[in-house]
């Protein structure tokens, strides 16, 4: 089938574009290049343009009639910023999607997976968290997601549209063929940190937040790896049909979907498998938690499997091998000048 994959020259999207690709879908990349990276576009159908450009949606689905299906990625995501600048954040995340949502609908594209998070959840005891456990959504970021799946709710309530919101936890790792990976340069997220740590004696990988109320005090988190993540958007939109049949309740059309391995890590044990993977201790030191930051939560699996036949395959060890391999190569791929 064609798929609309907006954000599909990001980190995620573009991993989600190769397996899409890889099983013998078509996928259509709609990204502004504000984050995006253009070599992640090359060979690829591929429309430069703004979520919320009603012209570029109308050539899009001009020139592509049969598209039914969208995968959602557009957005901005780093915690800190959002809580620096939020209105960007909602802007960019929220008033903007609502447009997009609209678009889709009235183009005669219905069916929308959404790329939400696990940042929505408040913190629960044991930090085992399903898709009932409550919502929380602690900084701009977490908020905005939050928003978007109301609204996506909301249209298929009112439209007739059919949603399924999948709530990522932590991705790592890179495309093990090595076709794409995390592309900012200087980006915030914990193994592109570990990573600097050890590319350098002078870096230092900084515990953010040793106080919380977990095994060892460090944020405990669900750690996938990113090539799990895209094969679940491959089976979500394969069995798009069969998990509104298989839902709690049949009639809806708008289910939640937590994407995670359903094991809980904690900072410090994942500094511990990164330096076992590394083979040697990297510099580190304890800190205060950033801006937004939440003691975390892990996921409970059942329902995707249950819904869309999904779940994690890959290990954190695996994941940490596949980052080293893309940063490896990373700079050779993308031009940062």
């Amino acid at each position: 089938m064609k798929v609309l994959v907006t954000g599909g020259a990001g980190y995620i999207g573009r991993t989600v574009v190769s397996a899409l690709e890889d099983h013998g879908h078509t996928p259509i990349i709609l990204d502004s290049l504000v984050t995006g990276r253009k070599e992640f576009t090359e060979g690829k159908i591929f429309y430069q343009g703004d979520i919320a450009d009603r012209q570029v949606l109308e050539k899009i689905f001009s020139d592509h009639p049969e598209i039914k299906h969208c995968i959602h990625f557009a957005a901005l995501i780093v915690v800190p910023d959002s809580v620096a600048n939020p209105y960007e954040y909602y802007k960019e995340n929220v008033a903007k999607s609502l447009e997009l949502f609209k678009n889709l609908h009235e183009f005669g594209c219905d069916n929308i997976v959404f790329s939400s998070s696990a940042s929505v959840y408040d913190v629960v005891p044991g930090f085992k968290v399903t898709e009932e456990s409550p919502l929380k959504p602690s900084c701009p970021y977490a908020r905005t997601k939050y928003m978007m799946e109301m609204v996506l709710q909301d249209f298929c309530h009112a439209y007739g549209m059919h949603g399924i919101a999948l709530r990522y936890f932590n991705p790592i790792g890179a495309d093990p063929k090595l076709r794409s990976g995390s592309h900012v340069q200087f980006p915030s997220h914990v193994l592109a940190k570990l990573l600097e740590a050890a590319s350098s004696d002078e870096t230092v990988f900084n515990i953010t937040g040793v106080n919380w109320p977990t095994r060892d005090g460090s944020g405990i988190r669900d750690y996938i790896h990113v090539w799990d993540l895209a094969m679940a958007h491959v089976k979500a939109l394969e069995n798009f049909d069969q998990a509104f049949a298989h839902a709690e309740n049949p009639n809806d059309s708008y289910l939640v979907i937590n994407l995670g391995t359903g094991n809980g890590v904690t900072v410090k044990e994942l500094v511990s498998i990164f330096e076992t993977v590394l083979g040697r201790e990297v510099n580190k030191k304890e800190t205060d938690p950033r801006s937004g930051d939440v003691a975390g939560a892990y996921a409970s699996c059942e329902r995707a499997k249950k819904l869309i036949d999904w779940e994690a395959k890959y290990t954190i060890e695996d994941g940490i091998r596949d980052a080293f391999r893309w940063d490896d190569i990373r700079e050779t791929i993308l031009n940062y000048n």
